[in-house]
């Protein structure tokens, strides 16, 4: 049986910035445990390598719906996640909400018992306040300069102010 789950947190970045940094799939092992790898396929496509439970599983999924700065939706053609929604809601123009939607589909034993235990909801909002940490930390270094580097962030506001 199917379990759907929503979670969020709030970020102390722009909304473009969240969403941008969500978009660098092959940053995903930096925030979600148990990923090793992701590959950006093409536009619609990614391929996925995780390591749960000393299990290594790969699988690919679709991106379905992407609109820039508000979601991304996607299915999974394999694997316990089905699928999933990730929208960014703009707060102000420094803070926004980054919301996950998953469904998930419990594989096995060990999946059922952590479903149940509601390890795979913990986990997701674990992978969350990482991502948070991960994205606020980028956002001081660059308004500290201290990658020598203007953000892209950045410039894309400065193009639209023009």
């Amino acid at each position: 049986m199917a379990t759907f789950f929503v979670t969020s947190i709030d970020v102390n970045v722009p909304v473009r910035t969240a969403y941008n940094q969500w978009t660098r799939f092959e940053d995903f092992p930096r925030f979600i445990e148990g990923v090793k790898e992701v590959h950006q396929l093409n536009d619609g496509h990614l391929h996925w390598i995780t390591e749960i439970g000393g299990q290594e599983k790969e699988w690919d999924a679709e991106i379905t719906e992407q609109t820039p700065d508000l979601r991304i939706v996607w299915r999974s053609q394999a694997g316990a996640i089905k699928g999933g929604v990730v929208s960014f809601q703009r707060l102000s123009d420094a803070r926004s909400t980054v919301s996950l939607q998953i469904t998930y589909d419990p594989e096995g034993l060990v999946e059922h018992i952590g479903d149940a235990f509601g390890m795979v909801s913990s986990h997701v909002r674990r992978d969350l306040k990482r991502f948070k940490t991960l994205i606020e930390q980028r956002g001081q270094k660059r308004k500290q300069g201290a990658d020598g580097e203007r953000s892209e962030e950045f410039a894309v506001r400065r193009i639209e102010k023009t």
